[in-house]
């Protein structure tokens, strides 16, 4: 999850706009780690060190670790466990950033500094997802949108990224959370939860992203909005919210139904209870994912 909440971060923090980390995100499969990335990232080298030698490069036709050895800002030890090291995927996308000029290197170095710091990770944590280290990273995407949720949407939204990453896959950025009183719809299915806990979820986005979400969650390709594609969504909120209920019965005494999934046809939705609107930012468009709080046991 640390790519995701790395989009989000950099985005709240205004060193990218959303346009920028689409662009970065559609590009980062074909992309690869430099080197002076790595070093900056595992503290062997400054970004005025990595700067120096990308300028020496210029002049001269020579591998970055090479230069680096010679001026002594690397031995030849530290470059061959840069190469063979593990990197944290959120990297990749910081490179795209750093390649299109987007970034620059004493950006990127605060940035990484920034983002360890406040979610409090370490090095381990980078390349191991540890669960305690995702809910910090969450607890502070909650932060940064100014929204105090209650413990079990809390617990209902942290999932759902959970299940965004098994089910559909894990290049996504949540952009933030919201309070809405109304939403546009064009293609949407929704689904009751109820119980000491109640909430009405909803599932939204156009007709090109409905067909590309639920090829990926089913693992066959369609080609256009149909009775196949709106199963699939129905599917998936419903598979989200029964795993839901089982958390919160395995985790204490509550125990909670879920209603059928429907299809929403209206082209508006307005809410009469406090509800949340956070929207996902995948390649191939945006997920919109709604949550009414009916009635909430805290």
């Amino acid at each position: 999850m640390y790519t995701q909440f790395f989009g989000n971060f950099l985005i709240a923090n205004g060193y990218i706009t959303q346009e920028q980390l689409l662009a970065a995100m559609q590009k980062e499969p074909k992309k690869h780690t430099k080197l002076g990335t790595l070093a900056m990232h595992a503290g062997y080298m400054t970004a005025s060190e990595v700067d120096e030698i990308i300028i020496q490069q210029t002049h001269e036709d020579r591998k970055f670790g090479e230069v680096a050895i010679e001026i002594g800002y690397l031995t030849n030890e530290q470059v061959i466990t840069l190469l063979k090291s593990q990197s944290p995927d959120f990297l990749l996308l910081g490179q795209v950033l750093l390649d299109d000029g987007i970034l620059t290197n004493q950006e990127f170095e605060k940035i990484l500094t920034d983002y360890r710091s406040q979610n409090e990770l370490s090095d381990l944590d980078m390349l191991v997802e540890d669960q305690d280290a995702i809910t910090k990273l969450f607890e502070n995407f909650l932060i940064v949108s100014e929204k105090a949720l209650p413990l079990k949407s809390r617990m209902y939204i942290e999932l759902l990224f959970n299940n965004f990453v098994r089910f559909i896959g894990d290049e996504f950025s949540p952009l933030y959370v919201e309070e809405v009183r109304e939403f546009p719809l064009e293609c949407c299915v929704k689904q009751e939860v109820s119980g000491n806990y109640s909430i009405v979820s909803y599932l939204c986005m156009n007709e090109e992203t409905a067909v590309a979400f639920a090829s990926s969650y089913v693992e066959e390709q369609f080609f256009e909005y149909d009775v196949y594609v709106k199963a699939s969504l129905e599917d998936f909120l419903n598979l989200h919210n029964g795993l839901f209920i089982v958390n919160v019965s395995n985790g204490s005494s509550t125990e909670l139904v879920i209603g059928p999934p429907e299809q929403v046809e209206e082209p508006l939705l307005t809410f009469e209870h406090k509800t949340y609107h956070i929207p996902v930012l995948y390649t191939f468009g945006t997920v919109h994912f709604l949550m009414e709080v009916i009635k909430t046991d805290e």
